[in-house]
């Protein structure tokens, strides 16, 4: 028995160590990766201390195609960060696995092609929600207020450093 508590603690230990989250971790739910993006389907969604609607609501999320990390879940529950860190439990009919991204960088050039010395298409203002597209290397192609362009990787909030889309 105590190989066993020996080895639970250790995963404790290695997943508090890891920011709540063991590395390659699976959903014990949807079975999907864990941490993972996704959006804010609704234009309100309350965030609730514990996974039920019996747990107190913190606070409540405001803006529509939000993009938010799952961090964990539980049931019909799903624990979020937006990218303040700030979170909470979150009802999964609230989500949307459609991929959206802030713009961290105010007046950031959408570029015509991923090359910095690319025509500029538009700008888009710190705090936008954009849709994600494709992602290659350092670049993402993004998609707002049907503006379409090249940016940067580091220059939005809603996808990993070394996630490839297509």
């Amino acid at each position: 028995m105590s190989r066993l508590r020996n080895s639970i603690l250790c995963t404790a230990v290695a997943v508090f160590l890891a920011g709540g989250v063991a590395a390659s971790e699976r959903g014990s739910v949807t079975n999907l990766p864990i941490p993972r993006f996704v959006s804010l389907k609704a234009s309100e969604g309350n965030v609730r201390r514990g996974p039920s609607r019996s747990h107190r609501v913190d606070w409540v999320f405001k803006r529509r195609n939000m993009p938010l990390k799952v961090t964990g879940e539980f049931g019909h529950w799903r624990r979020v960060l937006d990218r303040d860190g700030a979170g909470g439990w979150v009802h999964y009919s609230l989500l949307s696995g459609i991929r959206t991204v802030i713009i961290e960088q105010d007046m950031l050039p959408l570029l015509m092609k991923p090359d910095p010395s690319a025509t500029v298409n538009a700008n888009a203002e710190l705090g936008v929600i954009a849709r994600l597209g494709e992602c290659a290397g350092t670049w993402c192609r993004i998609t707002a207020d049907r503006q379409r362009g090249w940016v940067p990787r580091e220059a939005v909030w809603g996808v990993t450093p070394d996630e490839v889309r297509e």
